[in-house]
Parts: structure tokens; sequence; C-alpha cells
């Protein structure tokens, strides 16, 4: 249960009874009012906001409101609150009584992994669409971030109660497929003994297509030799562009990452999809034929105004109508994202987000503007920009890979720290933010590094009953007997502390989820593991605060429910980030 939603009832319902009492109007909006953690742990262990968001439209002072409220709301807790404060502007703090967090650590260890799962979502379909890269080569560092991202945030959102679609967009209908083509026709001469000399400008020069050119090769012999473009650019593009897509799987497996859906564009287009989106824009009066205004940055001279095909962008929040079609009659990419989005939302999704890299980050309002007028605002677009990483050694830049020639591979990545390290480290910084993933940094085994220090706590929480298995045997420490432990037995204010910690773990998966920001859960990973890593110094200082104290069997048993709440959240959270919780550090 989720102890921050139990306390905003009773805070609900201590409202409506003073509003009975006093005439308060019946229809008050009561959303805002909020119920967690205070920002000072000095000032209690909860907080609400409810005087401070109620006391404009009661036209009260808002101290004076508080203060009412917080006798009622000691009132209505039935026994449970010890006190309450007001701090300013007008905050209601109060603390509880140790049997609630008592009952809070019990909950955690009869609930497991799925401790935080929420019904926040209630089975709403959201579309996650991550990664979509073009299938013209092996993914680079830069593509782990968002594939990492968009993989966490779809398991957070799966937590919270959402029905999740992992989806993947092939952009396999576009000139760089045909390039694609090109440069393998040129690895399959090559794998048939013909001297190719130096590739031609624009071909993609990396040696990851020679297997492609040689399984070509070993597939239809000589029959590619001497024929005109024209006969085989169609068939390998599709050879290609299938042996790329193997390359791309087998990367994103080795990071961990997976999807449900692959949606393809040619597929989309081939079935006339954009044809009729386009169409169903036209109907609602939404495309027109016009002429743009020279784009901003470009001399005069550079710009050839011509009639185009536009949509009315501007309609929905863009500031400017968008081209949907090429001076060669073929459709932009632009018309064909329309189709795509379309062809979600007629799939069941109204909720989408899109997960793309920040060279795209000048493309978001006009498609956000095409899903509002497609969808007639039923359907909306989220996209979240991740930024650049940049890859160093000891504060160096790291050199370029000699695979693909022009980038380190995210494959070289993986098997230089493993598929762990790169996706919590992924996660330690906003998605819009820039990240240095230093390779010296993360192999360090200390606090400043955060996957290894909360890794380190399950793994610490697991010696420690292993430890007690030993010491004292016949002792059940699986985490359903610690659950019916003499929980009571917790009393130190370094123990509390930590279980009210853990207990805000399924407020922060809502919280997280609903803003779509994965990397929230890293911070909290690493504050658990913090104060689990100081009560366990502690003990080693302190005897009598010790996990394992031999001469009071009870109290030990009382601990290590402590120490296997903290496994249990951990574990919870790693979870969702798709790292493995270490029972031992290799």
């Amino acid at each position: 249960m989720n102890v921050f939603d139990q306390y905003r009832a009773i805070v609900l319902k201590a409202i409506k009874k003073e509003a009975a009492t006093s005439g308060w109007p019946s229809n008050l909006d009561l959303s805002r009012v909020t119920v967690e953690p205070p920002r000072n742990p000095d000032q209690g262990e909860i907080s609400t906001n409810a005087a401070f968001v109620l006391a404009k439209p009661l036209g009260v002072s808002p101290e004076i409101l508080a203060n009412t409220l917080a006798k009622r709301l000691e009132h209505e807790a039935e026994g449970s609150v010890t006190s309450t404060t007001v701090a300013k502007p007008a905050f209601i703090n109060f603390r509880l009584r140790e049997e609630v967090w008592h009952q809070q650590l019990s909950e955690i260890l009869q609930s497991g992994p799925a401790y935080g799962d929420s019904a926040l979502g209630a089975g709403k379909p959201v579309n996650v669409e991550y990664v979509s890269v073009n299938p013209t080569g092996p993914l680079h560092v830069g593509h782990a971030r968002g594939s990492v991202y968009g993989d966490a945030l779809a398991a957070l959102l799966t937590k919270a109660g959402f029905k999740v679609a992992r989806e993947y967009y092939i952009n396999d209908a576009g000139a760089q497929v045909d390039t694609l083509a090109r440069s393998v026709h040129l690895r399959y001469r090559e794998a048939l003994g013909e001297a190719i000399g130096a590739l031609p400008e624009g071909c993609y020069p990396g040696e990851y297509l020679k297997p492609v050119g040689a399984a070509l090769a070993k597939r239809d012999g000589r029959k590619w030799l001497g024929k005109p473009e024209a006969d085989w650019l169609a068939p390998l593009r599709l050879f290609a562009v299938d042996a790329m897509m193997v390359l791309i799987r087998d990367d994103l497996a080795a990071l961990g990452v997976r999807h449900e859906v692959f949606a393809s564009e040619f597929s989309l287009v081939k079935a006339g999809a954009v044809d009729a989106a386009l169409k169903t824009l036209s109907d609602r009066g939404l495309i027109y034929t016009g002429t743009l205004e020279p784009p901003k940055g470009k001399k005069i001279e550079d710009w050839e105004p011509r009639p185009q095909l536009l949509f009315r962008a501007t309609r929905f929040g863009d500031d400017t109508d968008r081209p949907l079609q090429k001076s060669d009659g073929s459709w932009t990419y632009f018309a064909s994202d329309i189709a795509y989005h379309f062809d979600k939302y007629r799939r069941g999704f109204a909720e989408m987000i899109d997960v793309w890299g920040a060279d795209h980050a000048g493309y978001v309002r006009r498609l956000q503007a095409a899903v509002k007028a497609i969808t007639e605002d039923k359907g909306a677009l989220d996209v979240k920009i991740c930024q650049l990483v940049k890859l160093m050694d000891k504060g160096e830049p790291v050199k370029m890979s000699k695979r693909s020639g022009a980038f380190v591979t995210l494959r070289e990545l993986v098997e230089e720290v493993g598929k762990d390290v790169v996706r919590f480290v992924m996660l330690t910084r906003k998605n819009d933010a820039p990240l240095d993933f230093d390779l010296a940094a993360v192999k360090e085994q200390s606090r400043d590094n955060p996957v290894w220090y909360v890794q380190y706590a399950h793994a610490r929480a697991h010696s420690v009953l292993r430890n007690a298995r030993t010491e004292f045997p016949g002792l059940e420490v699986s985490p359903a007997a610690l659950a019916r432990g003499p929980l009571e037995r917790l009393t130190d204010a370094g123990e509390l502390a930590l279980i009210r910690q853990l207990a805000n773990w399924p407020r922060l998966v809502e919280a997280a989820a609903e803003a779509h920001e994965p990397h929230r859960l890293a911070f909290y990973l690493y504050d658990v593991a913090a104060a689990f890593h100081g009560l366990w110094t502690r003990g080693r200082e302190e005897g009598a605060i010790r996990f394992l104290v031999r001469e009071d069997r009870e109290l030990t048993e009382a601990r290590l429910a402590l120490v296997s709440g903290v496994a249990t959240v951990v574990a919870s959270g790693l979870g969702v980030f798709g790292v493995e919780p270490m029972k031992e550090m290799r």
C-alpha cells in the first residue's frame, strides 16, 4: 500500500468533515491537495499542502486554516498521528506512530519485487516508440541512451499500471536504404572477387557490410553481376534492411532492450496509409497548395519559392505550415510520420510517447500538431529528447571504433563494461541533459560509482542474510517469515528513517511514471543504498546497532527484516532499469 495515498485519503476525509461543520462549499476542488514527505525531515514524516491550496477559495488565512485542519486531522487519523505542526506558508506536517512504519516494512516483505506496483494507469494503453534508427548499420554509443531510456520508461509505466506497447519504427522507405543497397552491392561484388577500389562518396564505408555482401553472394551467386541497378536495387534493399535489422536486434539484445512491435515505413507506404491519412486531413480542410516564406537564416537568392502541398500546422500550435510533398512528387518524411502516428492511434493508442535523439528536437512541434489534427485532438504525443553522450576514459575522449571507422558501437561499449553498467549510467541523468560516460569511472568500486554502489547494497544485504543463517541455525530468513517477526524492536532513528525511505518507493514510482522520468529512480536507489551502507557502518562502530546481535535473537530477526526490505526495494528498482540485482559482487 502507498502510505502517502492512505494518509491523503485521511486528509480528504478531514477536509470534508470540517467543511460540513464549518459550512464550507461542498464542491471544493481537492485535486491539488498532496501528501508527501516534507522537504525538511526534522519537521515531520508526512506533509500536506491542503491548507495552502484551500485558503484562497475559502477566503481565510492559510495559517489559521492549517491549524484548524491539523486538529481535525489528528482526530480522523484514529491515533496513528502522534503530533502535528504547521510550517510556513501553511504546510501541515505530522508524525506517525512507529507501528505505522513497522507495518509498511511488513507489507514490503509480503509484496516482494511487486512492491511499488500501482493501479495508477488503470490499464490505459500507451505506445512507447524508441530506438527507431535508420537500418543502415550497427547501433553506436549515442543510440544506447535512447534505447535504455525508452526501455526503462516502458517498464516504469508497466509497473505503474499502464498497458504498454514497446515499438520500433523501421525507416526503410527513404533514400538512405537505397544508398545501403548500393553499398551492399559493392560488397557483394567484392565478395565475388572484384576489386572495387575506394567506395564512392556517400556509400556506407563500415566493414560491417562485408559479411552482408558475402551472405548475398552465397545466396544468389553471380545473379546480380553486370545487371543494371533497376534490376537489383529493390531486392537488395530488402535483403540489406533485413540483414541490418538482425544486426540491430542483436545489439539491442546485448543491451537487454526489447520491443514487441516492429513497424515498417515501407509496408505502411505500400499499403496506402500515407494517401489515406492525408485524405483524412484534406477532407477536414487542413491541406492546401501554397508557397512558404523563405526559412529564417537563409539568403533570399538560395530560396526558390514554389507551390507546395502544405499541412495547416499553424492551426495546431506550430510556427509555420509544413510541406507534405517533395518536388519529385514523392511524400516527405513528415507525411509518412503523420500516417504512422495515425496508424498508432487507430490501433488503440491515444497516448503515444516517442523517444528521439537531440538532432530531431526541431521536428517536435510539427508532429505534435499533426497528431492533434489527425486524431481530432483525441490523441496526445509526448516526445522525449535524449541528449548526446560523450564517451570518455579518464577524462579523455575515446578513440573511434576500428569496426565502424566513424563511431564506437553500442556492442563494443557493452563488451567493455557490461550491459548493467551501461543501462544504469544512461539513467543517472535526466534524458534531456548531456551525459558523460567515463569508462574508468564506471569501473571504480566506490560511492562515486552509482552502479557499483547500488548493486553493492543489494549484495551486502544478501551477505548479511547468508551470515545470519550460519550464526543463527534454524532462524527462518525468508521475506515471508521476517514479515511476521518482532518488527516493534526497530526503534533506532536510523532504522526508522530507512523504513520511511523504503515506504516512499510506491509514491516515487507513480510520480516518475506520470512525469516520464525514470532517472528519478536512479537517485532514489542511490539514496537508499547510502542510508543502508551508513547503517551498516554504524553497526561496525557501535555494537548495539549491529544487524546480527548474537545475544538477542529477536532483535536480530527484526533487523534482518529491515535488511531484507532494502534488498526487496533495490531489486524492484533495478528490475525497472533492467539491471541484475547482484547477490554477490563479482
